[in-house]
């Protein structure tokens, strides 16, 4: 039974071992039936650089071992065999060792895994021994992702993220303080969770310092870039001190110091007073004057109340005319509905009214009106209105209105502004300035295309109040937004001013933003600029307070502020997980004429927002470059992935790419925290001939593990040399200052009739909340109810939505199905019109 079995064995020997080989022995009878059992196996071992490793097998009674890596049989001469006897059995014992090279496991790197094994063979039979694997040790140098420095107030938790780099074993990872390892196990406020992030529980001001990430393998030891961790320290108010004695101007005060604690390393100073004054009662006032200065104080006094009644009869005087004039103004009703040209709906009723539904006619010829809309005697807190482009004055004291477009010098305008004290700061920036002067009837300021507007409702400037408003946005070289830790740029920053005018109710900022519109994903502040030039937060978006002068309507590409104060604005957000995304659009431009064999394509990734947009598109003319496809928009997420680009497909024979790598990469950070407006990478071409004009290419960009666009390229460099055209920067061809009216498109009398017929609650709904329900702006029902009118605040924004695109008809529409009193909402009489 055991003869093949047998000769198998042997010929296995001779072919093995053709010698008499020494990994052979004759076993003792009386172990000549035992099966061979190890004692040593191979272990996974890891290739550190080019240095070898050594596996052992050891087993025992064996007659031979021998090792089969990957599969095929090791030869003997790579074996090292060593033989022993076992003291307390008298069984042999065979060793045998092998060296595995880099060399050896790299001919097989990415099919596979490098394995060995051993066999140990006696005269009753085999066994194998356990699988050893053997790899190669590397550890990469670039983080996944680096820690990030943050300011956080005193007691706040701190989370500073960190990912090692890939690396084969992985990578320990340990972190340090000012180069000091930190140890959980004797500071427990700090906590390092099981993918490698840290956490200070509560900060201290021991915790300010540079935080490093360390990861270390059997390799190499990385070093991620520091972070700083700055902990500040919000003053508080003390008590406050008792109240002093009476003093002679009959009066006590009392006092509390920021002291509690005391602010540091640049938190923020108390807020409030910090000295308060209250008057005596009378029994508590030291008498000072007595008999004959008694007398002379009560003639003072009389006299000074006899003045102050004098001075109040002329004001009251005064400011009656100034109203009969007003009201002479407003009840000619020919310049509220200039511009507006009735068109034929039929009325329900045949009587001399007609249902309007009005678009604006910019061609309206110059309408004069009696009076002044300018206030007579306060002159102080005003801009010069020597050259006000809004009303010229004529020979007979009336004023024009020049169809409410203002067209007078921007550099002017922008060249006084910037001469006064806060506006020195103010970037002359003409091209990206538009300015007004503007009444109570209100207006609108547009920045050309660019997406950013300011609308100045009716009734919003105070009557008898004139202000000339300026709307500019700012280039981020000019105004420096800070940003911490992972919080990103989402809109580009906006100034309307000037700051500190009174406004009797909000204006709108409308201005583009580039994130996905989607709450869940992020934590959007809106940020505005102090006087100090420091910014604040002023509110988060989704969590409005209707009591806060500021209120937010976020669209999927468009933010609208209503605000009750100007200023600059900005809005910042920091994703709350990896699923949130930025919009990017991507912009390709080539050379217009080229006269060399190279040829340059640039590629811009920029912010989704019109103004950025553009800029490329100003920078581009002036450097004579062409748009070669339509823009295309990639989502980019916080993933840390770098965003990548390569060229493909081109004609081997005509042309080359001079690009020595597979592709060109921009850094995760450098696109995410959007410090720089617009990014580009190009590529260089070389064409074989100057007489090769045709070009067909494949330009792809992608996320890394993300997103990608790609453009199909095929046209003729030789062809349609014109640069940039200048259509695009005119497209947006509206004035950019618009007043009264025109700005508008609900004539002013019938916006009345609009709020006095809804404001008014309904008991079947039909109302303004059902007017918000129907427009899809339910959201807000709690702001506008907190409105004297929430009817015209739904009118304000209705008009912001869409100033370009808005149709009258349907707003009418709307109307209609509300209720039963829709047939006189738009019903005004002949004398109106």
């Amino acid at each position: 039974v055991n003869v093949v079995p047998g000769l198998l064995r042997a010929f296995l020997t001779v072919l093995l071992f053709p010698e008499p080989h020494t990994a052979t022995a004759t076993l003792p009878a009386a172990f000549s039936d035992l099966l061979p059992h190890f004692l040593v196996e191979p272990e996974d071992e890891y290739i550190v650089k080019n240095k070898p490793v050594t596996l052992t097998c050891r087993s025992t009674p064996a007659t031979q071992i021998y090792f089969k890596c990957n599969g095929e049989w090791v030869h003997q001469d790579d074996h090292l065999i060593e033989r022993t006897v076992d003291p307390a059995t008298a069984l042999p014992v065979m060793q045998v060792t092998i060296d595995i090279t880099r060399q050896q496991v790299e001919k097989i790197f990415g099919l596979d895994e490098y394995w060995c094994q051993c066999v140990a063979w006696s005269t009753t039979g085999t066994q194998k021994s356990q699988k050893a694997y053997i790899r190669i040790a590397y550890l990469r140098k670039n983080f996944e992702e680096e820690p990030q420095g943050k300011e956080v107030a005193l007691d706040q938790e701190v989370l500073l993220r960190c990912h090692p780099p890939e690396g084969v074993p992985q990578a320990e990872v340990e972190w340090q303080r000012n180069e000091d390892v930190i140890d959980p196990a004797s500071d427990p406020n700090f906590f390092i969770t099981t993918d490698h992030n840290l956490v200070i529980k509560k900060a201290r001001l021991a915790d300010t310092g540079n935080y490093t990430c360390v990861a270390k393998n059997i390799v190499a030891r990385r070093k991620s870039t520091s972070a700083t961790v700055l902990v500040y320290v919000d003053g508080g108010w003390s008590e406050w001190s008792k109240w002093s004695a009476c003093g002679a101007d009959c009066s006590m005060w009392r006092t509390r110091e920021c002291t509690q604690p005391s602010p540091g390393t640049g938190g923020k100073e108390c807020q409030g007073l910090d000295l308060q004054s209250l008057n005596c009662t009378s029994e508590q006032c030291p008498q000072t004057v007595s008999g004959a200065e008694d007398v002379a104080l009560y003639v003072g006094m009389v006299a000074v109340a006899l003045c102050l009644t004098l001075l109040l009869i002329v004001v009251v005087l005064v400011y009656r005319r100034k109203k009969e004039g007003l009201d002479a103004d407003v009840a000619d009703s020919s310049i509220l509905t200039t511009g507006f040209q009735p068109m034929g709906i039929k009325p329900s009723k045949p009587e001399n009214s007609h249902l309007l539904t009005i678009q604006p006619d910019l061609t309206t010829t110059t309408t004069s009106y009696q009076g002044t809309l300018r206030s007579r005697h306060d002159a102080t807190g005003k801009f010069s209105m020597t050259n006000g482009p809004l009303l010229d004055p004529l020979p007979n004291g009336s004023h024009s209105l020049h169809n409410g477009k203002l067209n007078s010098d921007p550099a002017e305008f922008v060249s006084r502004l910037s001469t006064q004290t806060y506006f020195k700061t103010l970037p002359r920036d003409v091209a990206n300035t538009s300015y007004g002067t503007f009444n109570f009837l209100g207006g609108r300021l547009t920045i050309p295309s660019t997406g950013i507007s300011l609308l100045i409702p009716p009734e919003a400037i105070p009557r008898g109040k004139i202000y000339e408003i300026y709307l500019t946005v700012q280039r981020k070289e000019d105004l420096r937004l800070p940003l911490a830790g992972c919080q990103t740029l989402l809109s580009p920053v906006v100034s309307c001013g000037p700051p500190g005018v009174v406004l009797s109710r909000p204006v709108i900022l409308s201005m583009d933003h580039c994130f996905d519109a989607c709450l869940d994903n992020w934590a959007v502040r809106l940020k505005k600029q102090n006087y100090e030039g420091v910014w604040e937060d002023v509110l988060l978006m989704g969590e409005e307070l209707v009591s806060e002068p500021y209120y937010c309507q976020l669209e999927a590409e468009t933010c609208r502020l209503f605000s009750e104060q100007l200023g600059t604005f900005a809005l910042v957000g920091e994703s709350l997980h990896m699923g949130a995304a930025k919009r990017l659009r991507l912009v390709l431009f080539s050379d217009a004429y080229c006269s060399t064999l190279e040829y340059n394509i640039r590629v811009y990734c920029m912010d989704d927002t019109q103004d950025v947009f553009k800029e490329v598109m100003q920078m581009e003319r002036q450097l004579g470059g062409r748009l070669i496809d339509e823009p295309h928009v990639l989502l980019f997420k916080d993933s840390y992935h770098n965003l990548r680009l390569s060229i493909h497909d081109m004609p081997q024979a005509h042309w080359r790419s001079k690009l020595l790598a597979g592709y060109q990469e921009i850094p995760f950070y450098h696109i995410w925290n959007g410090s720089q407006r617009y990014l580009h990478c190009t590529f260089t071409l070389e064409r074989l001939s100057l007489s090769t004009c045709e070009l067909t290419c494949q330009l792809c960009v992608w996320q890394v593990e993300g997103e990608g666009q790609s453009f199909s390229l095929d046209f003729n460099i030789a062809k349609d040399t014109r640069a940039v055209d200048s259509e695009f920067l005119l497209m947006d061809s509206n004035a950019t200052a618009l007043a009264g009216p025109s700005a508008f498109q609900i004539p002013y009398l019938i916006r009345q009739k609009i709020c006095s017929s809804l404001d008014a609650p309904c008991p079947n709904g039909a109302d303004w909340r059902m007017l918000a329900q129907r427009l899809k702006l339910e959201r807000h029902m709690s702001f506008f109810a907190s409105k004297a009118s929430p009817t015209s605040v739904i009118l304000d924004l209705w008009e912001a939505q869409h100033f370009h695109s808005g149709n009258i008809n349907q707003l009418a529409t709307v109307m209609a199905d509300i209720g039963k009193q829709e047939a006189m909402i738009f019903l005004v009489s002949d004398g109106e019109c």
